[in-house]
């Protein structure tokens, strides 16, 4: 996809959950100071960039695999691709027929993540997903009605 305004788009998470990480080690030692007892500067120095090793390839999954993106060239779920021309008609709520494919590459739509419906150019109906389906939906409908009215 080319680098479009994006008409929609969900970032999957944001980098700032790696500051997590140092806010709880500070916590652990503010709680040391209070106490009056002894003080593990190195300790909890390590807990926050051990913490942060192991959030930035959680974070760097999520920003793959969840993320997705509307422009008017298509639309962007996870991995994978659909251009504009493919998608044909966005389904109305729980209309779409029960086996169809899930978009991006997983085998059920993510928890906490609402399903849209499309049917594609080869009569195929898949399952796109957002965290706001409703906006997500809306803005496939905007670049199918888009593409239509370029035709």
């Amino acid at each position: 996809m080319t680098s479009e305004p994006a008409l929609y788009g969900e970032p999957g998470v944001g980098w700032t959950a790696l500051l997590w990480a140092p806010l709880f080690a500070a916590a652990g030692l503010l709680a040391e100071l209070a106490t009056g007892g002894p003080v593990h500067w190195l300790a909890w120095i390590l807990v926050a960039v051990g913490l942060v090793a192991i959030t930035v390839p959680w974070v760097y999954a999520r920003r793959r695999y969840l993320s997705l993106e509307v422009t008017p060239d298509g639309y962007r779920q996870g991995r994978e691709i659909l251009e504009a021309a493919r998608i044909t008609e966005v389904i109305e709520d729980e209309e779409t027929p029960i086996g169809s494919r899930v978009l991006g590459g997983g085998w059920t739509i993510p928890k906490k993540h609402g399903e849209v419906g499309l049917k594609l150019d080869d009569g195929v109906y898949v399952r796109a997903w957002a965290k706001d389906p409703d906006a997500l939906r809306e803005a496939l409908r905007d670049l199918v009605r888009a593409r239509t009215t370029e035709s």
